[in-house]
């Protein structure tokens, strides 16, 4: 079946750089955005904002395939239906925000609904013996990646890149597991449609993913949290719930970008009074960018301390017999991490 997958993926790379030609060459004025002065995306050049649309489009290619192929099981309906509903929704709902400039009350509605979705659907992150524990911490959980993965998305390729470093690896471990399902699929396809993005998304940029494609990453990102870090290794009696250092130690690394950045601009602007919703030009991207790094080498160091934190988190998943000292050893990386990216800020001058 593993030709089904390559076959996916090559379709998803192509069909995305494809779509992203035709859109670049057309003239949808519609869905180009000049950013302001006082937002958070750093280029003040007009872009289309169209990738959500190409990894929305391969997500449904992906689903059409996977539903009449060899690998759909009766077994994984509810997980396929949610997927469509949480997909579908989170697209929508950026779409409308990128035409509409939505109000940010529509956008956390849309998120908590999301959140409800995957409780009703049994994909819960599993910390606690109480379950309203355990749906509260998914709530935030889901609003918070999806929040945390929209501000990310402020310089060139960042935002893509990075949800590639936290995907590509969940697919390999898969694969060589032999757990080949709807989550391997979707992984395989949105992985292949955000390599077709990122030839237009590289800096110098000419195609911006915009709300549509942030808030489908975020909300498939935050599934896959849940699914394969959080709840990515088992549970085997009472003492370890809500106590077990290695959830928390694989989450950290895995998502140690974006939880950083969200982490260091939500202290830094609560700090100054501000409100962390409120776009700006503070992140530790653009810290990194006025230490005097490029925007491209900006994205490579990025890209570099997430995979790291991916593959680390991966050595904790599939050892299940890791020493706990060993753990806490790992967690320093995250914290090492946010110490080194927030202190940035604090020591280097904005330009």
């Amino acid at each position: 079946m593993e030709w089904i997958l390559l076959a996916s993926a090559l379709v998803a790379v192509g069909f995305s750089a494809l779509l992203g030609s035709f859109f670049i060459k057309g003239t949808f004025s519609f869905l180009t955005k000049k950013t302001k002065g006082n937002t958070e995306r750093f280029s003040s050049q007009s872009k289309p904002i169209y990738g959500g649309i190409l990894f929305y489009s391969a997500f449904l290619l992906c689903a059409l395939i996977y539903y009449f192929s060899p690998l759909y099981s009766h077994d994984e309906a509810n997980t396929f239906v949610a997927l469509m509903i949480i997909v579908s929704i989170s697209f929508f709902m950026g779409l409308a925000d990128d035409l509409l400039n939505t109000s940010p009350l529509f956008k956390f509605i849309v998120q908590f609904v999301c959140a409800f979705v995957l409780i009703k659907t049994g994909i819960v992150i599993t910390i606690s013996p109480m379950t309203w524990v355990n749906n509260i911490i998914t709530v935030l959980w889901v609003v918070g990646i999806m929040n945390s993965i929209n501000m990310l998305d402020n310089m060139d390729a960042i935002t893509s890149s990075i949800s590639f470093t936290i995907i590509v690896p969940c697919v390999i471990m898969q694969i060589i597991a032999g757990e080949i399902n709807i989550d391997t699929m979707v992984m395989v396809t949105v992985s292949g449609a955000l390599l077709g993005f990122l030839f237009y998304n590289w800096a110098p940029a000419k195609m911006y993913m915009g709300d549509n494609g942030s808030q489908f990453l975020g909300i498939l990102l935050a599934y896959i949290g849940i699914k394969y870090f959080w709840n990515g290794i088992q549970i085997t009696d009472e003492i370890n719930y809500a106590y077990n250092a290695k959830q928390f130690t694989m989450v950290a690394l895995a998502f140690v970008v974006p939880l950083t950045d969200t982490t260091t601009v939500t202290i830094n602007r609560l700090l100054k009074g501000k409100s962390p919703f409120v776009g700006g030009r503070d992140h530790t991207t653009h810290y990194l960018y006025y230490r005097g790094l490029s925007v491209r080498k900006v994205g490579a160091v990025l890209i570099a301390l997430n995979l790291i934190g991916v593959c680390l988190a991966q050595i904790i998943m599939y050892c299940p017999d890791i020493n706990y000292n060993f753990i806490y050893v790992l967690a320093i990386y995250p914290i090492t991490v946010f110490a080194l990216l927030y202190i940035n800020t604090k020591v280097t001058k904005q330009k």
